[in-house]
């Protein structure tokens, strides 16, 4: 079981319910089924964008690339000048181009800040999506740019947005993976492990059901708080 599978086995398991099987057709729909009759789909729910493919995919899934790409780089742009060395925070907005197209363009930018006999704070948009800030480090290093940070520009914002906007995503792409085994079972919910809001608090959950209803062909979808299983809010 991946994390989201555990967390919603917890979740299980504090309704009361003792058969809960786990992948009872395989690996395919439904992640559980419980006291025989009950099918179970599990996911996570978190901010997602659009890649440049025009496919889905986790916030996470998409800044950690390049952030890899860049920490990894930068080093093999050389020791540490006059004993200097400067950290590189990245701002990512998306689409973002592939590392392919972007390195020569960070490569330029940057062997051009190091042959500057001036050195100062200073930003560099290196396409319209990603832009570098350089800071002084407090001590040398042994190369002179370290990756100093990241700002996402595409995650963030109201959690109640987030949460409807990341849910709409999700229900739709459960509910075309469930469709060729529905017929299997009567009852069908969705779990999800709710990384946006953590299950929402009191006053969130309130304005969630003051909302229009959620179109969607589930018996059941419950959002599910990663640090607390138990403490779970039904959509």
């Amino acid at each position: 079981m991946d994390n989201s599978e555990q967390l919603a086995a917890a979740y299980l398991r504090s309704l009361g319910f003792s058969d809960i099987a786990y992948e009872p057709d395989g690996n395919v729909p439904p992640d559980f089924l419980v006291n025989g009759r009950i099918a179970v789909e599990v996911r996570r729910l978190n901010q997602n964008v659009k890649s440049r493919t025009g496919d889905t995919e986790g916030i996470e899934e998409a800044f950690v690339p390049i952030w890899q790409a860049m920490y990894n780089y930068l080093p093999t742009l050389g020791p540490n000048a006059q004993s200097e060395s400067w950290f590189v925070s990245i701002d990512v907005r998306r689409p973002l181009a592939s590392w392919s197209k972007l390195k020569p363009l960070v490569r330029n930018a940057l062997l051009q800040f190091m042959k500057s006999p001036n050195r100062q704070a200073l930003s560099i948009q290196i396409t319209q999506n990603l832009k570098l800030r350089l800071m002084p480090a407090g001590s040398p290093a042994s190369s002179f740019f370290l990756l100093g940070g990241g700002i996402d520009l595409d995650a963030g914002g109201f959690v109640m947005a987030q949460v409807l906007q990341n849910l709409t995503i999700v229900i739709a792409e459960k509910e075309k993976k469930i469709a060729p085994y529905r017929y299997k079972y009567s009852e069908w919910w969705l779990v999800l492990s709710d990384h946006i809001g953590r299950g929402l608090d009191a006053e969130d959950r309130l304005q969630f059901k003051q909302l229009p209803t959620l179109a969607h062909s589930w018996d059941k979808i419950v959002l599910i708080d990663p640090s607390n299983p138990s403490r779970a809010f039904e959509v």
